[in-house]
């Protein structure tokens, strides 16, 4: 056993199974069978492999590969077949993403292979099940983030991390002229944002100059194995190495041990004060999925999940704004304009609703740059999507936000500017009403059933953090080159986006 381990470190399961074999296949049908496309649009598609070849060869830039496919294709719609995955449809369709996510909700479940994907990592937690174990968890969500009290201990909170944490850390930097990564700072904003909010606990430093928490370092882990579980071109690969302990899968392993250990140390300690002394322990998510007397592994899934959730998606969001903005400085007046026309008044739950020019920002944002690119699910019988794909039992369907983003059918010829205007009624967005968008054009916090529970939450820390920091500071990157965009269970930009921090002079 211990030569064979030897042998299997020694030999990637990468080269083995895939640049050796497949390349020889490849050249092989090439030569001898090259056969016309299978049913549907697509990559090119051959018996037994399917498109496993073009599959791999882009594996690096599956996004714009699928992108561009769904650009040429006349529905907006492609069917992906290849070796060691189910039948996949992806589609940029918005009519098709309607009926996915509401018209036939029932048909589109996320389905067995999605949740073994996440399961090791997110169990039972809502964003991994189906069924009444879902509507169960739905319903007790909904009436928590329904609640006035959460509300205001969201904006609480929210206060307290920036005016006592963000804004003194930008200003000490602005003062000693460094670069800071503008991403992580606001990912350790979020996640500390996320923990008091979902689990009433400061696990998290915002200085860099400090240690990562163990927590988020571990959740960094179990979320990067999982999402290249799920994009690796041959499922086999990472259900082995499961199953030897090995490589990736040990160390997501050990990562998810670690998120369960620190997790249910929390539940621990609040049950014992719950029960013990009657003490509520306060307004966050767990204490009242503790009260509501859930089962330990059920409220231990339910708090990764929402951990999880609000961990990096408004973080994505910001700092591919601010991104955005350095390149669009005339944009960037507006906004500050819109800002600071408040004057001095508080950053409050109704002012904020006031900043639409802010929301619209966010949302074109997120249209180039979504925080979660894709999201499948799981057909359970035979159906028809309106724009006449035909699908089989067993396929996973993938409605694809990063590519609806980029499609001229959905956004228009200038669908790659970055144009806030194009959420008003009126060119002329200064006060203006904001348009009511299709939530199935633009399906960044899903739609239908499933439809995002914080995604007002979401909105009003991003507003609170973007406005907090445009009134003081100017956030200038150090380098000039358009970022990489690096999909993950949540999007991130790759190697951060380093910027220099400068006190905003207002008599400019």
């Amino acid at each position: 056993m211990e030569i064979f381990m030897s042998l299997f470190r020694l030999m990637p399961l990468k080269f083995v199974f895939i640049s050796v074999f497949f390349s020889l296949l490849h050249a092989r049908l090439c030569k001898v069978c090259r056969a016309p496309k299978l049913s549907g649009p697509g990559p090119p598609t051959y018996p037994i492999i399917g498109c496993l070849i073009s599959f791999y060869k882009n594996r690096t830039r599956l996004l714009d590969w699928y992108t561009e496919l769904l650009a040429v294709s006349v529905t907006n719609t492609i069917v992906v077949n290849r070796l060691g995955a189910p039948r996949t449809i992806v589609t940029a369709n918005s009519e098709n993403v309607e009926y996915m996510l509401k018209t036939n909700f029932n048909n589109f479940p996320k389905g067995k292979p999605f949740t073994e994907i996440l399961g090791d990592f997110l169990g039972y937690g809502i964003f991994n099940v189906d069924g009444e174990l879902w509507r169960m968890q739905r319903k007790l969500a909904s009436h928590a983030f329904s609640t006035s009290s959460l509300r205001e201990f969201v904006m609480s909170t929210l206060e307290e991390e920036v005016e006592n944490q963000l804004l003194p850390l930008l200003e000490s930097s602005a003062e000693a002229s460094e670069v800071v990564d503008l991403q992580d700072l606001l990912r350790r904003l979020a996640f500390n944002m996320i923990c008091k909010v979902s689990l009433g606990v400061d696990r998290c430093y915002l200085d860099p100059s400090l240690p990562v928490s163990p927590l988020n370092k571990a959740f960094d882990m179990a979320s990067e194995i999982c999402a290249k579980r799920g994009a690796a071109p041959l499922f086999l690969v990472w259900k082995v190495k499961k199953w030897l302990g090995v490589g990736s899968e040990k160390r997501l392993k050990d990562a998810v041990e670690e998120v369960h250990a620190y997790v249910e140390e929390i539940i621990r300690g609040k049950k014992k004060k719950i029960y013990e002394s009657g003490e509520n322990c306060g307004e966050d998510l767990l204490s009242r999925l503790i009260l509501a007397g859930h089962d330990e592994e059920v409220i231990r899934d339910m708090a990764i999940s929402f951990v999880m959730a609000g961990r990096d998606t408004t973080s994505a969001a910001i700092t591919w704004l601010f991104w955005l903005l350095s390149c669009h400085p005339v944009i960037e007046q507006e906004l500050l304009k819109e800002i600071m026309n408040m004057e001095e008044r508080l950053l409050d739950y109704e002012s904020l609703k006031e900043l639409k020019l802010l929301k619209a920002s966010l949302c074109e944002s997120m249209r180039l740059y979504p925080p979660v690119a894709w999201d499948s699910k799981h057909a359970m019988v035979d159906d028809l999507l309106p724009d006449g794909t035909l699908i089989q039992a067993g396929d996973r369907v993938t409605y694809f936000p990063y590519g609806m983003g980029r499609m001229e059918a959905l956004w228009g010829k200038d669908w790659y500017e970055f144009r806030p205007s194009r959420w008003f009624i009126e060119p002329i967005y200064q006060g203006g009403p904001l348009k009511k968008v299709c939530p199935y054009k633009f399906p960044v916090f899903q739609a239908g059933p499933r439809v995002c529970l914080g995604k007002e939450m979401a909105f009003i820390q991003m507003k609170y953090v973007v406005a907090s920091i445009l009134r003081q500071f100017e956030i200038k990157p150090v380098v000039s080159e358009k970022p990489v965009f690096v999909p993950l269970l949540t999007a991130h930009m790759a190697g951060g986006l380093k910027v220099v921090i400068q006190k905003r002079d207002h008599s400019r």
